[in-house]
């Protein structure tokens, strides 16, 4: 089965940052793509906040700054391409699905190829910025979380 990535939530802070929130459990894509005829100076607020550190849902195609891996059929994988490509048709002038579909598969086989070696539960933020030239750099990286440690053993199961 191909590996993708969903979004995953651990707090309500995406709902506040970004344009539109994308839903736990929707399937996600890096989607820098958005971004591209995007001039640097009007990245700013939440776009901004989307353009640095989201993954674009393919169900809402809202956003979301944590991903995590999900094995997919390829039925499901086939379903999030032509999805993606009657989105660029609808969104970013795509003239016909022709034109689209090779595009589609390209940024999801993409995202199979980044979530391939990932562990299902691993968290995965992706960080982008242009650099001097405004060419667009991005980044992925593992995030691991904060806060508890396994709790220390309060008893001990020994034979009579």
């Amino acid at each position: 089965m191909p590996r993708f990535l969903k979004a995953i939530r651990l707090d309500i802070s995406d709902v506040h940052v970004f344009p539109q929130a994308a839903e736990p459990g929707e399937p996600v894509l890096p989607g820098a793509f958005v971004f591209h005829d995007v001039r640097p100076e009007d990245l700013a607020g939440k776009l901004r906040q989307a353009f640095v550190s989201g993954f674009l849902s393919l169900e809402t195609f809202g956003w979301t700054t944590l991903a995590t891996p999900v094995d997919l059929s390829d039925g499901e994988i086939e379903a999030l391409t032509l999805r993606l490509a009657e989105h660029f048709m609808s969104h970013y002038g795509a003239p016909s699905m022709e034109a689209a579909l090779p595009v589609a598969r390209q940024e999801i086989q993409d995202t199979v190829e980044l979530a391939s070696g990932l562990a299902i539960n691993a968290l995965l933020a992706v960080k982008r910025e242009r650099d001097e030239t405004g060419a667009m750099r991005e980044a992925f990286h593992l995030v691991t979380p904060s806060g508890e440690k396994p709790h220390a053993c309060v008893w001990d199961v020994e034979e009579d």
